[in-house]
């Protein structure tokens, strides 16, 4: 304790010594940034949210899936309590700075297929990069169909009430 307290004096110009006075330094515990220390790490599930979010967003999209998933998801979408699978066709591996997708889409009728797939890539990559810094190295997207103005939408779940 006294060699804290002769530290913390000041001399006077005589050589003298005044009463202690704390000057404290601003040190940094732990060394380094502190939005550093320590590790993030995003799930799987997490990329898949947002890149299905992303994809659902662009016009001429008009579900996600193939025609099996989505079959099961518009049942399950249908159980009392089910919510929409907003992960339907969309498929990511994680990495600890990178990501790649895999996405299912089907377009609706009239969309040029080429530029709905340009579009869905520059929006999942946008939303990806932004909410989880990761850096997407490759979207790919396979479409699994084409809505057709005529046909029945199997997403739209039959009102209970009639």
């Amino acid at each position: 304790m006294t060699d804290m307290t002769d530290r913390n004096r000041t001399q006077t110009s005589e050589g003298g010594t005044d009463s202690p006075v704390q000057t404290r330094k601003a040190t940094q515990r732990g060394g380094g940034d502190p939005g550093s220390r320590g590790r993030t790490t995003i799930a799987d599930g997490v990329v898949e949210k947002i890149a299905g979010l992303a994809a659902r967003d662009v016009e001429g999209v008009h579900a996600m899936g193939s025609g099996l998933s989505r079959t099961f998801g518009a049942v399950r979408d249908r159980v009392p309590g089910g919510t929409k699978s907003v992960t339907r066709g969309v498929k990511a591996e994680v990495g600890e700075k990178q990501t790649a997708l895999d996405l299912e889409i089907v377009v609706e009728y009239g969309f040029a297929i080429a530029d709905v797939a340009r579009d869905v890539r520059e929006n999942v990559i946008g939303a990806v990069e932004r909410m989880t810094g990761l850096e997407v190295v490759e979207v790919n997207i396979a479409v699994s169909d084409v809505k057709l103005p005529d046909e029945e939408d199997e997403e739209q779940p039959e009102p209970r009430i009639q």
